[in-house]
C-alpha cells in the first residue's frame, strides 16, 4: 500500500511538471513558416537560449502567464537587458522585428 501511495504521488508530480511546461518551436521563416530550427519544452521562470542560432519566428503553446522574446545580438542574448516583445499566456506566434532574429525566450 505504501508503495502505491508513493508511486501515485510521484506520477502526479511528474504530470504537473509536464503541464506547467510550455512548448516553443523556432522557424527559419516569418509567421511560423519554413523549416523548424528547434522545438523544446520550457518550464515557467526559465530562459531558453539558442546559443549561436537564431530564428525569424517562434510559435508557443501552454504558456501559463507570459512569454518574453529577446533579439539576437550581444546585449539581449540569453534573456538579458529587457525583452523586445512580451505576449500573454496561451499560444501564438511571434515574429522578430524586421532586420533581427529571436535568440532566446523566457516563460512565466
Amino acid at each position: 500500500m505504501q508503495f502505491n501511495v508513493v508511486f501515485i504521488a510521484t506520477a502526479l508530480l511528474a504530470s504537473a511538471s509536464l503541464a506547467m511546461s510550455a512548448q516553443v518551436t523556432g522557424f527559419a521563416g516569418a509567421d511560423c513558416t519554413g523549416s523548424v530550427v528547434f522545438s523544446s519544452g520550457v518550464s515557467a521562470n526559465e530562459c531558453l537560449t539558442l546559443g549561436g542560432a537564431s530564428v525569424k519566428s517562434i510559435s508557443y503553446s501552454g504558456v501559463p502567464s507570459q512569454i518574453q522574446f529577446f533579439e539576437s545580438g550581444g546585449q539581449h542574448d540569453s534573456c538579458t537587458n529587457g525583452p523586445q516583445s512580451v505576449l500573454g499566456g496561451g499560444s501564438g506566434c511571434s515574429n522578430a522585428p524586421v532586420g533581427f532574429n529571436w535568440e532566446s525566450v523566457a516563460v512565466f
